[in-house]
């Protein structure tokens, strides 16, 4: 019997992954090229129109400065004129107040109106109602507000005409503290609700029929079906509304400035009022510059403050 020496196996070397070149193909390169040239005229005006005009408000809120004379380094004097001027801190809080109602008002009817279309009626009139909901805020808020003056004068306009046919004493709606304040919150919600209801009912599309069907046979229905389905579904909807109308809000300019001036009084003047005035028509724009950078301290706070509590209410899935 004879010995066979089994020859070792031979051992391969593991092939090696194909080598990634350091430059990535033509075709990559041009679809990154493409969409740089496409993203560069948005970038070129953010960084033109807002953030380059929101570092020089920094820069000029140090300094006083009137146009006419060259500017003198102020430190943080601006900011403690701004603290110690009384129709300042007043704006602030006719601001706050008309965003807490406005926003809240906003988007309590923008979410019943487009509750009430996304429901059983027919294509045009749905197709109609979207379209006239959405008119106003194609409009100037300006040329609104010019016509919405007359309409609420106290004298000879027409709702006070249409009041006093049912019986109802003239309403001073632009001559009274509150009546100023309330009517210049209709005219700026008439006009703004239409953002809001769009992007309810592009969220109330997004829900599955199958949820609303589901919750039909274990018995929810009317509100009980809008509390604890369509509004926990549509809560990033709701949260991006907030933001945006939150935002828009605390720069309200327009309306009161036309509709009253600010008055009577100071009891509809705004931050953005004060900051025109402050800077167009006392030329301060060192305390004007102050004054905005606030502003925009106050509205960068108060939406980290949404986005952080939206962590609680906010549900994704």
């Amino acid at each position: 019997m004879t010995n066979t020496q089994v020859p070792p196996l031979e051992r391969h070397p593991a092939p090696r992954p194909p080598a990634v070149t350091a430059r990535p193909p033509a075709r990559e390169r041009g679809t990154r090229l493409l969409a740089a040239l496409f993203l560069a005229p948005t970038v070129v005006g953010i960084v033109v129109f807002t953030v380059v005009p929101i570092a020089g408000s920094v820069v000029l809120s140090v300094f006083h400065w009137n146009v006419i004379d060259s500017p003198r380094f102020a430190g943080t004097d601006n900011y403690g004129e701004v603290f110690r001027d009384a129709t300042v801190l007043v704006s602030f809080r006719n601001t706050l107040v008309f965003m807490v109602l406005a926003v809240v008002l906003q988007l309590l009817i923008a979410l019943v109106l487009a509750i009430t279309v996304n429901g059983r009626m027919p294509g045009w009139l749905r197709s109609v109602l979207r379209s006239a909901f959405f008119f106003p805020l194609v409009l100037s808020a300006a040329s609104v507000s010019v016509v919405m003056k007359y309409l609420f004068n106290q004298d000879f306009g027409v709702v006070n005409w249409l009041l006093g046919l049912a019986g109802i004493a003239p309403v001073p709606w632009l001559t009274s503290e509150s009546g100023a304040m309330a009517t210049v919150i209709l005219v700026y919600v008439w006009q703004q609700f239409g953002f809001s209801f769009l992007l309810f009912v592009g969220g109330l599309n997004n829900i599955p029929k199958e949820v609303h069907e589901a919750a039909a046979l274990d018995g929810a229905a009317g509100l009980r079906k809008h509390l604890n389905i369509t509004l926990p579904l549509l809560s990033p909807t709701l949260l991006v509304a907030s933001v945006v109308g939150i935002i828009n809000a605390l720069q309200v300019f327009e309306q009161p400035y036309v509709l009253t001036d600010g008055g009577p009084g100071d009891a509809t003047r705004t931050v953005v009022m004060v900051i025109y005035e402050t800077a167009f028509e006392q030329l301060r724009f060192g305390t004007a510059s102050a004054v905005g950078v606030l502003l925009f301290v106050l509205v960068m706070a108060v939406t980290a403050l949404q986005f952080r509590l939206s962590r609680r209410f906010v549900h994704y899935q």
